[in-house]
């Protein structure tokens, strides 16, 4: 029994797990730079005045009435995550974008919206990339710093003049409606696109 007891303290006591496996492995992303994979130039830089040029004529053409077109202008110029000028700040600025898009088409209108853009000439990759900015989408939802804005409350003041400010607990309300929205797009994308398209988002080292 005394040797069984010294034995398992023996055991216990030995740091036996200090070998870094991976470096062993030929394969392994320590033993080359993983940037080496990415074609060079791949991701253009985007600036923010180029986001706000998108969303000027996204919103143009929801106002004129054409659903798909905006949709289609902000699925065309994708701000990739290229560890330089595409900051974050950039990136969340054309997730808005696509958001307020997405919540501005009627539930009756989203699936002719998506097989118009699936079945026109590089529709794929395009569904794929709203794909792309529904995950981002619904991590940043899950997230209340970093979620979806929606439009803030008119209140009417006795100065005649008029004070926006969100309703109470408006961030909670905005949270899940904009959750809701992206959930019944990407059940729509499914359905039009296939399951192929998320196994093909998330292969995909572009990043939005």
């Amino acid at each position: 029994m005394s040797i069984i007891r010294e034995h398992t303290q023996a055991t216990l006591t030995d740091v036996w797990r200090t070998i870094n496996i991976d470096l062993l492995q030929e394969d392994s992303s320590v033993n080359f730079d993983t940037s080496t994979l990415r074609p060079p130039g791949s991701v253009p830089d985007v600036s923010e005045a180029d986001v706000r040029a998108v969303t000027a004529r996204a919103r143009q053409l929801l106002r004129s009435g054409d659903a798909e077109g905006a949709l289609r202008a902000c699925l065309e110029s994708p701000v990739y995550d290229n560890g330089g000028a595409n900051t974050e700040a950039v990136r969340d600025a054309a997730l808005q974008t696509v958001v307020e898009v997405l919540q501005s088409i009627k539930a009756s209108d989203m699936t002719g919206v998506l097989r118009a853009i699936y079945d026109s000439p590089g529709g794929s990759e395009l569904v794929d990339v709203l794909m792309k900015y529904l995950y981002k989408g619904m991590a940043s939802a899950s997230n209340p710093s970093t979620a979806p804005r929606t439009p803030t409350r008119v209140t009417p003041q006795p100065t005649g003049f008029s004070q926006i400010a969100p309703r109470p607990g408006a961030s909670a309300e905005s949270t899940g409606a904009a959750m809701s929205v992206l959930l019944s797009w990407h059940e729509k994308v499914v359905e039009v696109a296939g399951l192929g398209c998320i196994g093909r988002v998330m292969t995909d080292w572009r990043r939005v």
